[in-house]
């Protein structure tokens, strides 16, 4: 009588196994394809210093934004990245999105178990850029830039203008996309060739500006001819003197 009670316990074990193995099998192959949503491949060439090809197809370093072509540490962006990885046989561990508008793959590129866009920021080469919200990479790469402005590298170095002890932030953000920046000095403050940047392109630069002692001067959105700068998913500012030296830096 036992040894029958057992058997149908296992026939039911069976049956129940039968029925649900559709789910199970596609329960598994879910959980295989989430954890390699990766692909490797061999870098054949630096576009710049977020942008590079593999198999002929261009991927955009997710997570980071490097200076433009024309603007200061362009160059050096790009040939630190060739350091590290043309020619060598990375990983691309895709983002929620697979591709830009552009027809870009978006990764973050893994090279000897090292994420490289961090990398990237932490040498001061690009600022931390998450145009999308916050995800699991975020305190990796704002840690990683608190790393390059504790060594002061790059993109990194604080200005030694007389003024970047002056000027302070009051006022930024969503609300009224405002920047207010306040001379709290008791001399005049020289702005011309100074910048407000935010996490992506977006870019004012002063023209043949004086900014009084105990003064405040506001720049909206439309001084970036844009109808707005600072995104509700969050964003960092940053302003730098003439020499594009680091005055200060915010984010929310």
């Amino acid at each position: 009588m036992k040894k029958i009670y057992l058997y149908g316990i296992l026939i039911l074990v069976l049956v129940v196994i039968a029925l649900n193995y559709g789910k199970l099998d596609n329960f598994v192959i879910k959980q295989l394809s989430e954890n390699e949503n990766y692909e490797t491949g061999v870098v054949e060439r630096i576009v710049d210093g977020d942008t590079i090809k593999i198999n002929n197809e261009s991927v955009r370093l997710l997570g980071i934004n490097c200076p433009e072509k024309g603007e200061k540490y362009y160059s050096e962006a790009k040939e630190f990245l060739g350091k590290e990885i043309l020619n060598e046989s990375v990983e691309i561990h895709f983002g929620e999105d697979k591709y830009d508008l552009y027809g870009r793959k978006l990764g973050y590129i893994f090279y000897k178990n090292q994420n490289i866009n961090s990398l990237v920021v932490k040498n001061g080469f690009a600022n931390p850029y998450f145009p999308s919200g916050k995800n699991s990479y975020y305190p990796e790469f704002f840690s990683s830039w608190n790393e390059c402005l504790e060594n002061e590298l790059n993109l990194c170095e604080k200005s030694q203008d007389k003024c970047s002890e002056c000027i302070i932030l009051k006022e930024w953000g969503t609300k009224n996309q405002l920047v207010i920046l306040k001379n709290t000095c008791d001399f005049s403050c020289d702005l011309t060739g100074w910048t407000i940047k935010d996490e992506g392109r977006k870019k004012f630069v002063f023209e043949k500006t004086i900014l009084e002692k105990n003064s405040i001067i506001e720049i909206s959105a439309q001084d970036f001819n844009e109808t707005y700068v600072w995104t509700s998913s969050g964003d960092t500012i940053y302003i730098r003197d003439n020499q594009g030296k680091l005055v200060l830096w915010e984010n929310y």
